[in-house]
Order: structure tokens, then C-alpha cells, then sequence
């Protein structure tokens, strides 16, 4: 048997408005919805208590006594319930460990399963401690698993109620859905996932990664999440079906898979992902603001092309050794080494520029001295063309050209240049 407690805010800061409407309006209609979910579960009985709904608060006055169990356990009642939810009305205090002290009453037994979701948007109003009650509970051995969704508070607040339970912040109606949603699952099928996105020393601190979960063998993607840490810095809870394998696919670059992932039922599963992470970051300090250069970044034993990257953008890679090709003119190889939470830094030495001119249109090409001796394509002069100007790295080249209308292989010519970062060589051929 699992039995479920509602503990609903109706004082009256629930009247202030949250996302174009009053955060008792917001909490009414996602509870409303999240009910209708729950009808026709066996072993599951739902109960409802409210406070801040029987006395208007005042300046001078308030009801700190002002807690109800409005419908009690029992089979049958998710009805009742909503109406009396779409009946409540919030105007008074906000009397929270009167109300969790009370709620230790409502559970007929401690025998079931018992969980109590306690739905507010402020702190405690009157005198008493809420961590005392908890604490209170505890020691009596009520064996009741408090779960606290706070509704558009300051952030802040929400660590004063970790000594009551499990706490979630829902700061819009679409997350207080999405949280209301994962307590109940949680609430009902005691599965829990943790996706720990490990460093390189084995610490569960990787994160915002998006991730897919596919049935296992199959290209059916059951879930897609991004990786987040929760205010504690851990990974936070998932609620996955346990009755499939999965495959998960994390999308870090380059991505690594698990397959044939088994969720056990009724426990929390840690599932380990060697993830560790470094940034690359290519610059060209020295060259024009404008400049465009492209990086191909590739695994150093080869394979296809990971990332085309950007100068001066910041990407996150897995810790390893990395081949970098600089599309630079001539192309200029790298080899880098990403380490754990570090950002490598490769700085393009400057471009020169290059520039001809002719007295008639020519054909020919550019090579560069990479080594003594060992002339490397560069690029094709345009053909006929009488003028042209490139960027090139600094270093020594050469052009082999000819006049296009000259038809014998006899009038090919060739002339040594050097190119100096930032300098403009000029080439009479």
C-alpha cells in the first residue's frame, strides 16, 4: 500500500501573481491534472490537509491553528478531492509545522508506504520550528518521506527546508508540472536513476551535456535529458521505466555510449559514464579582428572530423590527445592534449599577405617549404588572371607560373618569395 498526503499552501501570499496568474490558481490547476493521473492505481490512497484557507490574516492578526485535513485517506476520493481543491480559497497564515505536526495523525498506520508532498510558496508564519517537528517525527518512528515543492520563492529559502525532506524549486507553472510529475513517480515506483558523468578522477562533477536513452538495440529513443547538477552538486533524479534495457548515448564530443542498461526496480541506480573534460580554445592574438579560421579537430588515432571549431570560440572534448588541423593557408597542424578541466589554449601565429601582378593573364600554383627542400601545394593562382592576393602563413614559398597563352611547357617560370606575419609581400611576375 502507498499513501500519498497533499499538504496545500493556501495563505495568503498564494494570492500574488506568478506567470499571469495567482500562484493558488497555478498550484489549483496543475494539481487538478496531476490527480486525474492517479485515478485507477491500486494499492494507492491519496489524502489532502490545507492550511492558510479558514482565516483571513491580518495585520494584527493571524490563525496559526488554521490546518485542516480536508479528505481523509481512503479508496476512491481523487473526486472529492478536486473539488475540494477548485473550492479553496487562500487567505491566511502559513502554519507549516502545526500542519506536518498534525499530518502524522493522518496516515491511518505506518505500515504503508507513506509520503507527504507539501506544496508552498513561503516559510513558516507562526512560532513553531518545522525542523523540530521533523525531527520530532522521526524520533516517534512515523515513518513518513516528506517531499517540498516551492513555488516561485526566493531560491534562497529553499535550503531552510532540507531538514524537512526532499526539496524542489518550481520557479513557472511548466516546472512545478515537471517536478509535481517526478515526486510522484518517485512517490509511486521507488525507481530512481543517477546519471554520474565521471572525471577523470572518478568524481561525478561533469554536467549540462544533453543525453538519449534508447530501448536497448533499437533506435527507438525513449528519453532525451541535459545533464544537471542539483543544488547539492550531485546529479540530479531520474524516473525511468524498469521494465526495458536501455542504451545511452552522451552527447559529449566525442560521445560515449553505454549499452544494455539495466534499471533495478525499487532502488536508486547509479549509472557510471566515464565523461572527464577539457576545453580547446584556438586564438590568433596577433591577426585582425576579422580574421575567420576554421579548426578540424580530429582523434589523434584518426577517424572522421569531430568539430569544425571557430577562432576564439571555447569547446568543451573529452580528455585525450587531439589532431588539429588549421585551415590556414597552408593548412597548420597541431597536436594537443586536453587534460580535466582545463582550457588548452593554440595561438595562430599571423597571416602576411601576398599579392601579384602581371603583365598578362598566367597559370600556375604556390608551394610552401614546409622542410628544406620539400615544396607542399598550397593553391592554384586563378587562371589568366593578371592580379591576386592571398593571406599566408609566414614562411618560405615559391610560385611556378606561366602565361596562359603561351603554349610550350619551356616558358614555365618560377619565383621565390618569403612571407613575414603582418607584412604585405609584393610579387612582379
Amino acid at each position: 500500500m502507498t499513501r500519498i498526503l497533499f499538504i496545500l499552501d493556501a495563505s495568503n501570499s498564494m494570492n500574488l501573481d506568478w506567470n499571469n496568474q495567482t500562484r493558488m490558481a497555478a498550484a489549483k490547476e496543475v494539481l487538478v491534472k496531476s490527480l486525474d493521473g492517479l485515478k485507477n492505481i491500486p494499492d494507492l490512497e491519496i489524502a489532502l490537509r490545507v492550511y492558510g484557507h479558514q482565516s483571513v490574516v491580518t495585520n494584527t492578526y493571524q490563525d496559526c491553528q488554521d490546518t485542516k485535513l480536508e479528505v481523509p485517506f481512503g479508496p476512491n476520493n481523487i473526486d472529492p478531492i478536486k473539488l475540494k481543491i477548485k473550492g479553496l480559497q487562500a487567505k491566511g497564515a502559513t502554519p507549516i509545522a502545526r500542519s506536518l505536526e498534525a499530518a502524522a495523525a493522518d496516515f491511518p498506520d505506518t505500515l504503508a508506504r507513506n509520503f507527504i508532498i507539501l506544496i508552498t510558496d513561503g516559510l513558516e508564519s507562526c512560532d513553531n520550528d518545522p525542523c523540530i517537528i521533523a525531527r520530532k517525527l522521526k524520533e516517534k518512528g512515523v515513518k513518513v518521506t516528506p517531499f517540498v515543492i516551492g513555488l516561485g520563492m526566493d531560491l534562497t529559502y529553499l535550503d531552510k527546508f532540507e531538514c524537512i525532506g526532499t526539496y524542489s524549486d518550481a520557479e513557472s507553472k511548466e516546472a512545478f508540472t515537471n517536478v509535481l510529475s517526478n515526486v510522484l513517480n518517485k512517490a509511486l515506483l521507488n525507481t530512481t536513476v543517477q546519471i554520474n558523468l565521471n572525471t577523470v578522477h572518478g568524481k561525478p562533477l561533469e554536467t549540462d551535456v544533453s543525453m538519449f536513452l534508447y530501448e536497448a538495440g533499437t533506435q527507438n529513443l525513449k528519453y532525451t535529458f541535459v545533464h544537471t547538477l542539483n543544488r547539492k552538486g550531485l546529479p540530479d533524479t531520474l524516473f525511468l521505466d524498469p521494465k526495458i534495457k536501455y542504451d545511452l548515448k552522451v552527447n559529449t564530443v566525442p560521445a560515449v555510449e553505454l549499452k544494455n542498461i539495466l534499471i533495478k526496480p525499487h532502488t536508486h541506480n547509479i549509472i557510471p559514464v566515464d565523461a572527464g573534460q577539457g576545453q580547446l580554445k584556438v586564438t590568433s592574438a596577433k591577426s585582425p579582428a576579422a580574421s575567420k579560421i576554421e579548426t578540424r579537430i580530429l582523434q589523434k588515432n584518426g577517424g572522421p572530423t569531430l568539430n569544425v571549431q571557430q577562432i576564439n570560440d571555447v569547446q568543451r572534448y573529452l580528455v585525450g590527445m587531439y589532431q588539429l588541423e588549421i585551415l590556414t593557408l597552408p593548412r597548420t597542424y597541431k597536436e594537443v592534449k586536453i587534460e580535466q578541466s582545463k582550457i588548452t589554449t593554440i595561438d595562430i601565429v599571423a597571416a602576411g599577405q601576398l599579392t601579384y601582378s602581371a603583365t598578362k593573364g598566367i597559370v600556375g600554383q604556390i608551394f610552401y617549404e614546409r622542410n628544406p627542400g620539400q615544396w607542399e601545394w598550397v593553391l592554384d593562382l586563378k587562371e589568366n588572371q593578371a592580379t591576386g592576393s592571398w593571406n599566408l602563413q609566414p614562411g618560405s614559398y615559391k610560385v611556378v607560373y606561366r602565361e596562359k597563352e603561351q603554349r610550350s611547357s619551356a616558358y614555365t617560370k618560377e619565383k621565390k618569395f618569403n612571407i613575414a606575419t603582418l607584412n604585405t609581400t609584393n610579387l612582379i611576375l
